[in-house]
């Protein structure tokens, strides 16, 4: 059973800074491209950050380049987000998926971790 449990949202003052983490079990993490998105109260999920399975090609929606970035440890079988100069836009519920390294769709997602930017 793949399960996929994030951790690390809370609240923070605008520009302070959170660390998430997502940590799977079930699946040969190594062979998982792991990405993260997030979903605002009213608003469509949206991509945030990828990463493949060795750690390389990071990628990042506009809206978090040079504040966000994507890490993996495959021995520890998890990924992290590191967040900083948050702002109150980046408020939502934020999860990790995990997809196979040659598919295009996400096959795993985690049930999520409130991150709430206050002005």
């Amino acid at each position: 059973q793949v399960q996929l449990e994030e951790s690390g949202g809370g609240l923070v003052q605008a520009g302070g800074s959170l660390r998430l983490s997502c940590a799977a079990s079930g699946l040969p993490f190594s062979t998982y491209a792991m990405g993260w998105f997030r979903q605002a109260p009213g608003k469509e999920r949206e991509f945030v950050a990828a990463l493949n399975r060795s750690g390389g090609s990071p990628n990042y929606a506009d809206s978090v380049k040079g504040r966000f970035t994507i890490s993996r440890d495959n021995a520890k079988n998890t990924v992290y987000l590191q967040m900083n100069s948050l702002k109150p836009e980046d408020t939502a519920v934020y999860h990790c998926a995990a997809r196979k390294w040659w598919a295009m769709s996400y096959d795993y997602w985690g049930q999520g971790t409130q991150v709430t930017v206050s002005s």
